[in-house]
């Protein structure tokens, strides 16, 4: 049994520790216990909670406008890890750089960074989204179609990505993807790249951008990206969408092809 001196001499240690870290408790209050609570209490899921906000409350067929509003309900309502104004910023600023024909993107959620990737699409382009849970797909579907986005432009597909990307030739006519941005599970970065490079589905230059690298970090990703020779490495240091005291960053890789 702990003695009562002995519990008090931890006291200033665990202030300390609440203070310093007070920004990643109140994300796991936002993100996770209020997430479970409101679940329980509606009976349905965020998602669709953040979709029933947007239908309500932005203007149908302007994408900007229904970026906005999902910002308004990630910073006012619920927390939702979309990648977030200040992210989308530094990501639609590499697609008008590079003007990529062909996009793929691998974690649709609830369809914010397919909009803001649409968007900036130049004309002709097709971006392929992957997203394996299917109510989350459903929203996304809803959204991306609500910023007026068609199926000539925007294919969403549902499915793990590692079942998807094996078949993006042959089932989707995707020979190959000039511009890949991944934000599903970060445990699934170096797989999906990996299989990409298998896959011969990545030409000579092609870009590649990974977020949450630093928080909630993706270090063997990083490593094979930096040591393997293939890529160009740059890392875009900013903070945890809508919560500014977090650090994170995007990489960028640029694929050089060589062995």
């Amino acid at each position: 049994m702990v003695s009562p001196a002995v519990a008090l001499a931890f006291i200033p240690f665990l202030v300390t520790l609440i203070i310093r870290y007070r920004h990643y408790f109140l994300l796991f209050y936002r993100a996770v216990l209020l997430r479970w609570l409101r679940d329980y209490l509606t009976g349905i899921p965020r998602e669709e909670r953040a979709f029933q906000y947007v239908m309500t409350h932005a203007i149908p067929g302007d994408p900007q406008h229904i970026l906005e509003t999902f910002d308004d309900w990630c910073i006012h309502c619920e927390y939702i890890g979309n990648v977030g104004p200040q992210k989308g910023k530094i990501l639609e600023r590499l697609i008008y750089e590079n003007t990529p024909l062909t996009v793929l993107e691998l974690g649709t959620f609830c369809g914010y960074t397919t909009i803001l990737m649409a968007q900036a699409l130049p004309l002709g382009a097709r971006l392929y989204t992957v997203e394996m849970d299917p109510g989350k797909a459903a929203v996304a579907e809803k959204v991306i179609r609500l910023a007026g986005f068609d199926e000539d432009t925007v294919e969403l597909i549902v499915g793990p990505s590692e079942d998807v990307i094996p078949e993006l030739k042959e089932k989707h006519g995707l020979q190959q993807v000039a511009f890949v941005f991944m934000d599903h599970w970060k445990r699934c970065y170096l797989r999906d790249l990996q299989l990409l490079e298998a896959h011969d589905l990545l030409p000579k230059g092609a870009i590649i951008v990974a977020d949450n690298v630093i928080f909630p970090g993706a270090p063997h990703f990083l490593q094979y990206a930096k040591g393997c020779g293939k890529y160009q490495c740059r890392l875009h240091r900013t903070s945890l969408e809508y919560v500014r005291a977090i650090p994170d960053g995007m990489a960028q890789l640029t694929y050089t092809g060589l062995l």
